[in-house]
């Protein structure tokens, strides 16, 4: 089974923000995570990345959020798109001035 795309989207929000989101179902798990699931998501704000989640080889799943690493609890990609529609608008929240 070769990897399959279940989602490659960008989300325009405005002029200066957009969010990108890539996510593929792989034929076994990446060193580093226990699931099926290759993933990329990030929110660019005027060509900044404010957010991102990822699993890259190696490092397993993480997201980056004001300016920090963390790991990340992946359970189901509906779940991991949720969470990372919540940061969107927590990083909105805490940043709407700026």
């Amino acid at each position: 089974m070769k990897a399959v795309k279940l989602i490659s989207t960008r989300i325009v929000y405005s002029e200066s923000t957009f969010a990108e989101l890539v996510l593929l179902r792989l034929p076994k798990p990446l060193h580093g995570s226990v699931h099926g699931f290759k993933y990329r998501l990030a929110y660019i704000v005027r060509g900044e990345c404010v957010l991102r989640y990822d699993n890259e080889t190696g490092k397993g799943d993480h997201r980056h959020f004001d300016g920090k690493e963390s790991d990340y609890a992946f359970t189901t990609p509906e779940q991991l798109v949720a969470d990372f529609q919540n940061d969107i608008e927590r990083w909105n929240h805490e940043n709407y001035n700026s």
